[in-house]
């Protein structure tokens, strides 16, 4: 969620930042806006809307500069508007400034600062820390006192409370701008006598691979010379550089009509770049390097709880069905916004994994902290490499799903459950709870799994036409027994984000107890049907669905013909082991979803109201 992208340089910054903001649309976004600064000059223009109609706004303005700011915001503090958006200026145009993240105490700041005979020209929490910044700057000169735009900047941060991702300008040193991080993540990509600034890696990849990550209470200091580095209590740090391993043409469309489809279409590739290296066919060996160090702590757990928000939980749920099937240790599946606000029981070398595709998502981050004060062995999961949980975790595996930018996650939730059932394998192998027989079945099941994908991608067009005839309904219902049940949850969750369309997930026995009632000859009920230990029941509730005239679609092993004769529609996907079952029938769910969004002209990209990255609590 929001956006930001900054230039110092040679080169034109208007074209470097919006180039910039294009790429970070995907975060999700309600306004836009960029401030360029020429000398002591600084023009801000700024709209609600797209980053298309800024462009539109600024086409016969003053847009030059080598020096900027950009920033795409979602709204917290103030509807979106023009007056709302970023960049903010403090009253007396000391400071310009754009910020991800929330600052908790800014009312107090702001009724503080209003004694001061401060106004305010906008609701945000944002504009409240621009004058902080100028009356800390604008008090110390008055006092005859030497300090820089970054002392400024230190002193009032120690008065914040929040989370924020910073970029600000002084219009008294405008040959620089100041970095800061806390909580919302900030890199800095390092080229020849110039610098960028972002939210993420994704609008700087097309200059340079040579990066650093702003690590909390960090400031820096950037110029076309340089960069300075020091923390909050003002002590000088070293830059540490990491090479960023992104390619261009990850995070572009590649000729599909959006993101969505193209990740859906990437799964078979995601899921063997996960396992790649980790997994052996040939000798069936399996080694997760990233857990050598808590291997042990992990095997020897007497539980196991698993943190997580939407997708990823969702993918947390099946990790509970894996770990408590291969390693009969007992695991829990927490939502990590509540995790820290309900006195959890975490006893001393317990392991807590948490899940994340981002890396920086607020909620699960804030449950890290907490965890590891509670004792607990904290393992991370994760796709984005340098991103905050890999680093405040003990130990973690990295999914290789690739760039992510469609809002609703997709490859995310299949590379996460594979990391999550390598992980039971591996446990369940050394504790014996798992035969070396079931080992090496589930080994060459897994290997499969990207070939059968495949097959069912192949399927789209016949999952189109189902689209086409359940794309105006208002309300829906998915079912799933056991290892489905999660499958189900994440197929409402899909159709919810990007279509609109009210849907619900749902243990299938449980819809005897309250659904049932909802069901009517307008309601599309989908069933996740596959031949497991629960075919028979599942059965039995397509039967109660079909008595009363609700439109079944069923996801069914291939060769089903027991509910191809009572089911509406079928849609086959291949065999597999039953417990890697939900890599499989959440694809056709996928592209329901998809399909029923581009139908209804929704934002399949770019869903209302929500962001790709939840950086705040």
């Amino acid at each position: 969620m929001c956006g930001i992208v900054a230039y110092i340089g040679e080169k034109e910054a208007f074209k470097v930042l919006i180039k910039g903001l294009k790429r970070l649309e995907y975060r999700g976004y309600d306004s836009a806006g960029i401030a360029l600064i020429n000398n002591k000059e600084t023009n801000i223009y700024k709209c609600q809307g797209k980053v298309s109609d800024l462009e539109n706004m600024v086409k016969d303005l003053d847009i030059s500069g080598n020096i900027g700011m950009g920033h795409t915001r979602w709204a917290t503090h103030g509807e979106p508007s023009d007056k709302n958006a970023h960049p903010h200026e403090s009253m007396n145009k000391y400071f310009t400034i754009i910020h991800n993240g929330i600052i908790e105490n800014y009312s107090k700041l702001r009724k503080s600062l209003e004694k001061e005979n401060y106004k305010f020209t906008s609701e945000t929490d944002t504009e409240v820390l621009a004058n902080l910044i100028e009356y800390v700057y604008l008090k110390a000169k008055k006092e005859k006192k030497t300090i820089s735009a970054r002392e400024a900047v230190r002193t009032a941060l120690n008065s914040v409370n929040g989370a924020y991702g910073l970029v600000i300008s002084c219009k008294d040193f405008p040959e620089k701008i100041i970095a800061a991080r806390k909580g919302s993540p900030l890199v800095i990509g390092i080229s020849n006598n110039e610098y960028f600034i972002a939210s993420d890696a994704s609008p700087i990849i097309e200059y340079t691979n040579s990066v650093i990550y702003l690590n909390d209470d960090d400031i820096a200091v950037i110029g076309k010379n340089g960069l300075n580095l020091k923390n909050i209590k003002n002590i000088i740090k070293t830059p540490h550089i990491q090479k960023i391993d992104l390619k261009l043409d990850e995070i572009e469309k590649n000729g599909y009509e959006h993101y969505m489809l193209k990740e859906i279409y990437e799964q078979p590739r995601a899921i063997s770049d996960t396992y790649r290296g980790r997994l052996n066919y040939e000798s069936k060996f399996l080694r997760l390097g990233g857990l050598h160090n808590v291997f042990k702590n992990l095997k020897d757990a007497k539980k196991i709880i698993i943190v997580a928000c939407g997708t990823s939980w969702h993918a947390g749920l099946v990790g509970e069905y894996l770990f408590e099937d291969f390693t009969r240790i007992p695991t829990e599946v927490e939502y990590a916004s509540e995790f820290r606000y309900r006195k959890p029981i975490i006893n001393k070398g317990d392991i807590v994994i948490a899940i994340s595709q981002s890396g920086e998502t607020a909620d699960t981050l804030a449950a890290i902290r907490m965890a590891k004060k509670l004792g607990a062995i904290v393992i991370g999961v994760c796709n984005v490499v340098g991103s905050s949980i890999p680093r405040e975790t003990f130990a973690g595996v990295y999914t290789h799903a690739g760039p992510e930018i469609g809002v609703a996650s997709t490859k995310a939730f299949t590379t996460q459950i594979t990391v999550l059932t390598m992980m039971a394998m591996s446990v369940g192998l050394a504790n014996k709870t798992l035969s070396k027989e079931q080992f090496n079945s589930l080994v060459e099941e897994l290997y499969l799994i990207p070939k059968k994908i495949t097959q069912i991608l192949k399927k789209a067009e016949q999952i189109q036409k189902i689209a086409h005839i359940i794309k105006d309904s208002t309300n829906s219902l998915y079912l799933g027994r056991g290892y489905l049940f999660p499958v189900a949850l994440e197929g409402a969750l899909k159709l919810k984000e990007i279509s609109y369309i009210h849907a619900e997930g749902y243990p299938a026995a449980e819809m005897k107890h309250g659904p049932i009632a909802l069901i009517d000859e307008k309601m599309p009920v989908i069933v996740l049907a596959t031949k497991d230990k629960s075919y028979e029941k599942i059965i039995s509730n397509i039967e109660e669905v079909k008595a009363r005239k609700g439109i079944i679609i069923a996801i069914v092993t291939e060769g089903d013909e027991s509910i191809k004769k009572i089911a509406d529609h079928i849609i086959e996907i291949p065999y597999t082991d039953f417990s890697l079952a939900p890599l499989l029938t959440v694809i056709p769910l996928q592209l329901l979803s998809y399909y029923i969004a581009v139908m209804r002209g929704c934002n399949v990209d770019q869903p209302r109201n929500l962001a790709k990255s939840v950086t705040v609590e």
